[in-house]
């Protein structure tokens, strides 16, 4: 075959090219570790997803504004019962892109196994020195699910069955199939190998003691709300740079108080606790169950924080402040409560769907069950935290 050399020239340079053109689009993507990874994490909560996707974009403005800083945010969204994604949310040109990472059928995020594998997925897509995660749902504190179930054949109303009012946001949906106990989400995080710097609850009820110290191993600290919270949830758009940078709590917190209080339902309560510090606090609390025992006569008097009948979220320090009749053992677990939860706000009163608004006369920024008599909270002692002080 006779060809000119032009021709050979030509030649050369289109199967030279090929192989130029294939290595380039088959090549991976390269994956860096981030300072910071913020998983943003939002299972099946049915009426909620319309607020998700708001959250969402608010996180959005927020890194507009900022840009990201060898962070990465990443999103965990459920758009029904059976279908979820993962995303990444990049920053380019002073706008934001939603990298879909993965796409799941029935996902599992009921289960450790469930979490723990959405989690590992997580620091595949992007690792990083920190992680760091916010949970969007419905919240009822620390009660197990099994409870859950139990109430839904019952006549007890739970906060979100009420129609034709404010929403407020169980970890999880409306229905114990869709609902996560605490102890599965620690034990998900954990078996993924990860502590988180924080979890951010965006769900009502979760500033429990009970909760923070079932998830004492697994987050350095928790921010929640003692209260219901309103069907916005976090301002995103206003605490998202505090969250993003070196997890400024006293600015979250800040924050999360300034928006809420011009907010059209001006209602919320935020609090951060340093899980670190929940062990002393255990310490003092077991001496103090040791001799003390409440006075029932003294119920009615506590603070309240929710808005059902009988109570079942009481404000814990005002709970212990009646308990313990010692002065000198009470400034010793006040001193320490107040370095377990050093950072909490709180607008003159808060909102609950069943009782409508309730003023906040005391508030030390977490709540516990320990003296409610309520039919939802007899498995309140095998919780870890009633072990380890009764």
């Amino acid at each position: 075959m006779n060809m000119r050399y032009g021709e050979i020239k030509i030649l050369c340079w289109a199967v030279l090219s090929f192989f130029l053109f294939s290595c380039e689009k088959d090549e991976p993507d390269i994956v860096t570790t981030s300072r910071k990874t913020l998983f943003m994490y939002l299972p099946w909560s049915s009426n909620l997803t319309t607020n998700f996707y708001t959250n969402i974009s608010d996180m959005e403005e927020c890194i507009k504004k900022r840009g990201l800083k060898d962070e990465k945010v990443v999103v965990f969204m459920s758009s029904s019962s059976t279908e979820a994604s993962m995303f990444e949310i990049v920053y380019k040109n002073g706008k934001c892109e939603r990298k879909t990472l993965k796409s799941y059928t029935n996902p599992s995020f009921t289960t450790a196994e469930g979490i723990t594998s959405i989690l590992n997925d997580m620091k595949t897509f992007a690792p990083a020195s920190i992680y760091a995660m916010t949970i969007g749902c419905h919240g009822m504190g620390w009660l197990p699910v099994d409870r859950m179930k139990t109430m839904s054949v019952s006549s007890v109303k739970m906060h979100w069955d009420y129609e034709g009012k404010p929403l407020t946001r169980y970890f999880g949906g409306l229905t114990s199939e869709y609902q996560t106990d605490i102890s599965t989400l620690a034990k998900g995080i954990a078996d993924a190998g990860i502590k988180m710097e924080y979890i951010l609850f965006d769900d009502c009820y979760m500033s429990s003691i009970e909760v923070a110290y079932e998830l004492r191993n697994v987050t350095d600290y928790l921010i929640a709300s003692a209260s219901e919270i309103m069907a916005y949830g976090m301002p995103y758009a206003v605490i998202g740079e505090y969250l993003l940078d070196d997890s400024d709590f006293q600015a979250v917190c800040d924050g999360f108080y300034d928006f809420y209080s011009a907010y059209s339902m001006p209602y919320g309560t935020l609090a951060v606790t340093v899980c670190a510090e929940l062990e002393d606090l255990a310490t003092i609390m077991k001496k103090i169950n040791t001799e003390y025992i409440f006075d029932e006569s003294s119920e009615n008097a506590l603070q309240r924080m929710d808005g059902y009948t009988p109570i079942i979220f009481y404000d814990y320090g005002d709970y212990v402040e009646k308990l313990c009749k010692d002065p000198v053992l009470l400034e010793r677990f006040e001193q320490q409560l107040s370095r377990a939860v050093p950072y909490k706000v709180h607008t003159d009163y808060f909102y609950s769907v069943t009782k409508g608004r309730v003023p906040i006369y005391t508030f030390s920024g977490i709540t516990t069950s320990d003296p409610s008599k309520h039919s939802l909270t007899v498995s309140k002692t095998d919780t870890e935290w009633y072990k380890a002080t009764h």
